[in-house]
This record gives structure tokens, C-alpha cells and sequence, in this order.
């Protein structure tokens, strides 16, 4: 039987992505992420529960941030595709612990925290010239059309149009012989395989 491994997630980035170079030229971007649910309690007050997700990726995300091809920042609303995947690991005290992470394979923005000041003073800013409009000194008139449609008429039936009244007819129901059973004794020797 088949299986999938498989997350979506949308949420807000918790910290900027950290980028980690290794020896052999490859990245590994890691960063947190939070998603939110909101519900109502039994005595109809709004609880918010926030559950953080620890997101790793490799290849291509990784390199993007790391070359700033994509620039994410704490707080951005992210789209966030991937797999499940614990490890374990021994940190610095000995004790073997284990971490579930969300390994990305896409990842894109939903939206910036970015203030619109911001924005605006980063990208260049044009101005479109004023041009000011003044109305024509004459009326602006439609010509008439220089082509005639065609008169079209509908002459009424000499007689008053009647309904003819609803007929139910039966179906007709025909059977079909059921096909033959085959014979009791035959062993399907026959079969061309």
C-alpha cells in the first residue's frame, strides 16, 4: 500500500532565515514558523492557539536566500510545501534528543510586514506629468449611422396558438434474453493460451 509525506503549511515567519554554508559548497536554510487557529470555547470566548513549525531546506530555497534572490523576513505570511522529518541528534550535554522538522521543497511569500514607506522609498518613484484636459468649444454630436438594418417582421399564425395537451405514454419495456450459461462439464481447455 502507498504512502504520502506530505505538509502544507501557511503562516508568519517567527525569525529571518539562517543560512549555513558547508565545505562542499552546500546550503541549508533554517527558519521557524507560526501558525494560528482560532476557535470559540464552550462559553463562546475566542481562544487563538499559535504552533511553531521548525522548517529546513536545501538546493535551491537555500541558495536563493543565500544569494538574495528571495529576501524573507521575520513576520512575512508564507505559503510552505513539504515533508515531516525527525531526527535525532546529542547536543552539547550529552542527552540524545529528537527534532521533528518540516523539509521544504516550495516556498513562497503571501504577503510583506514590509511598511508601505518602506516599499516606496526601496523602488523608484515616478511621476506621472500633469496633463490637464479642456472640453471641445463645440458639442461633441454622433453621427448617424450611415447604414439602414433591415426591417425585419413576424406575421402571427392565422390561427391562435394552442397547446397541445401533455400525452403520457408508456415505455416500452423489451427484455433481453440472459446469455447462456456455459456447460458444467467444459474445463477451458480451449483457450488459445
Amino acid at each position: 500500500m502507498a504512502s504520502l509525506n506530505k505538509v502544507i503549511l501557511i503562516g508568519r515567519l517567527g525569525k529571518d532565515p539562517e543560512i549555513v554554508s558547508f565545505d562542499n559548497g552546500s546550503k541549508k536554510m533554517s527558519v521557524s514558523l507560526a501558525t494560528t487557529e482560532r476557535y470559540r470555547d464552550r462559553n463562546g470566548e475566542w481562544i487563538e492557539q499559535t504552533d511553531w513549525h521548525n522548517l529546513v531546506s536545501w538546493g535551491n530555497i537555500a541558495l536563493d536566500l543565500a544569494e538574495k534572490r528571495r529576501n524573507y523576513i521575520k513576520g512575512d505570511l508564507m505559503y510552505v510545501e513539504g515533508r515531516i522529518k525527525t531526527r535525532q541528534y546529542v547536543d552539547s550535554q550529552n542527552i540524545t534528543r529528537s527534532i521533528t522538522e518540516i523539509v521544504v521543497d516550495k516556498m513562497m511569500s503571501m504577503g510583506s510586514t514590509r511598511s508601505a514607506v518602506s516599499n516606496q522609498q526601496a523602488a523608484p518613484s515616478y511621476q506621472q506629468p500633469e496633463q490637464s484636459y479642456q472640453q471641445p468649444v463645440q458639442p461633441y454630436q454622433q453621427a448617424a449611422p450611415s447604414y439602414q438594418q433591415p426591417v425585419q417582421s413576424y406575421q402571427q399564425p392565422a390561427q391562435p396558438y394552442q397547446q397541445a395537451a401533455p400525452s403520457y405514454q408508456q415505455p416500452v419495456q423489451s427484455y433481453q434474453p440472459l446469455p447462456e450459461m456455459p456447460n458444467p462439464d467444459y474445463d477451458g481447455d480451449d483457450l488459445p493460451f
